[in-house]
């Protein structure tokens, strides 16, 4: 992948520091100033995500995630990022459906793991969620995700268990 020219990738730092701020207008505003023949830059459309995540437009963050996953279909980010965009769309089996396939790919990716603990758990598959989420904390190593876990509500019915892993 070719790296943006100066002046995009000026603006993509740009909006990311809006990002940090708190400010996904700004951001936003930085981005479309970003020449259209490179709008379709994989770094672009990541920052994009961010930014529709941030201002919680789950449905563009859908279509900017599963662009980029064309683009880059073996990257984690285009899968992590629409299955996770789905499930804030509340389209929670099809956020399970698009991570599940893929996970062999990125055997290191707990983040996927965990976010499949969280779906598996909201679908009323609770056996099959600890399972996911042992093998995130397994693979988290030094950082201990369990704490994550005893605050996330879609893992609420695995609370009481979490302590065993």
């Amino acid at each position: 992948m070719k790296n943006l020219p100066y002046r995009e990738q000026r603006c993509v730092d740009a909006a990311e520091g809006w990002l940090g701020l708190g400010n996904w207008r700004e951001a936003n505003e930085e981005i479309e100033n970003i020449t259209p023949q490179f709008r379709a830059h994989p770094f672009v459309l990541e920052m994009r995500y961010k930014i529709y995540s941030a201002a919680d437009r789950w449905d563009m963050a859908v279509d900017v995630a599963m662009g980029l996953r064309e683009i880059l279909p073996d990257n984690q980010w285009g899968h992590f990022y629409t299955a996770y965009a789905l499930h804030e769309l509340k389209l929670t089996q099809d956020a399970y459906n698009t991570l599940k396939p893929v996970l062999g790919k990125f055997p290191d990716h707990f983040l996927m793991r965990y976010n499949l603990a969280c779906y598996s758990c909201r679908l009323g598959k609770l056996k099959e969620s600890f399972m996911w989420l042992e093998q995130a904390i397994d693979l988290a190593g030094k950082n201990d995700i369990r704490s994550m876990a005893l605050n996330d509500p879609d893992l609420e019915p695995l609370w009481t268990r979490i302590g065993e892993i």
